[in-house]
């Protein structure tokens, strides 16, 4: 099993993803004589899960049914055991695009954190590409050493334990991109420009205030960066549901209609919503945006070193 290599059966050690339900799932490492406990009964990993094809749909004791998906960055970053807080596939996206990555780049980050961030990133600059990432916190750096050796990725990338603001990333003139999410993003930004290839490399940013943004760009322009621009993602989710709504008196303009010999019942018109005026409603689909909102969640700066 790898999260950027495609498994097609389960295997004892693998990271596999219980998937309950849209709004239910969570990550499960298989091991033989090993059992999991979900709300439909107990999922036996020797009997139930090694051997099978992910994807597979699988008997609870209870009676009740769970998919087994195969792990991706995506439902990784959905699922994973929060250290830090992450960032999410929504601005994950636009980081991906706007630092111009591709299968081979090179990448430098700090903080690796819970390594939301760092799985996608591995997916999209493999196989040849390399992932460069620093944590300050000790025991981060030294889990997410272990995950990503887990999740069979070690080869594509090096994490080190060590203050960016002060060490820098530890290459110098390699690296196609570097990502920013720190306290402090303006006291590394040197470090990042000596990162980043003689000309063209690009870099980013991540800060939750708009103060730690005005001091990270005139950091920027200090080193010679240029096109910089700050960007913030907002998400709005409709649910669409049907709704009904009473067909309002038209007047003389209904009669005409109805003089046509209009026949409701016929069965090209029946669904339309002209074959509810006996009922004098007609239904809709109609999009609503849910009355809570995920808002902000941090700014993106992003520059080119020239």
């Amino acid at each position: 099993m790898s999260f950027v290599e495609y498994g097609d059966t389960i295997k004892d050690g693998d990271t596999a993803i219980v998937f309950l339900g849209h709004e239910s799932m969570f990550p499960v490492k298989v091991q033989h004589g090993t059992v999991t406990q979900t709300k439909y009964g107990v999922i036996r990993h020797s009997t139930d899960l090694i051997g099978k094809k992910y994807g597979s749909k699988v008997t609870c004791s209870k009676g009740g049914w769970v998919f087994i998906l195969h792990p991706t960055p995506e439902l990784w970053t959905m699922n994973l055991p929060h250290r830090t807080q992450i960032l999410y596939s929504t601005d994950i996206s636009i980081i991906t695009m706007m630092l111009e990555l591709k299968p081979g780049s090179i990448v430098c980050e700090s903080g690796t954190g819970s390594g939301s961030l760092s799985h996608a990133l591995i997916r999209t600059v493999a196989p040849s590409g390399h992932l460069y990432t620093v944590e300050f916190h000790q025991q981060r750096a030294e889990k997410a050493r272990e995950e990503f050796r887990e999740h069979g990725v070690e080869h594509l990338v090096t994490v080190t334990n060590q203050d960016v603001c002060k060490n820098g990333f530890g290459v110098s003139n390699i690296a196609d991109a570097v990502f920013l999410d720190i306290p402090s993003p303006w006291e590394a930004i040197g470090h990042a420009k000596s990162a980043l290839k003689a000309e063209g490399g690009r870099i980013c940013s991540f800060s939750p205030c708009i103060e730690q943004v005005q001091r990270t760009c005139l950091a920027m322009e200090e080193y010679g960066f240029t096109e910089i621009n700050t960007l913030e993602i907002l998400l709005r989710v409709y649910n669409v549901r049907t709704i009904s709504l009473q067909i309002p008196d038209l007047g003389k303009a209904a009669e005409d209609n109805s003089s046509t010999g209009f026949d409701s019942s016929s069965p090209s018109h029946q669904g339309s919503p002209c074959a509810n005026l006996q009922q004098g409603t007609v239904q809709f689909k109609s999009g609503v945006p849910l009355r809570e909102v995920v808002g902000h969640t941090g700014y993106l700066t992003f520059a080119t070193k020239s």
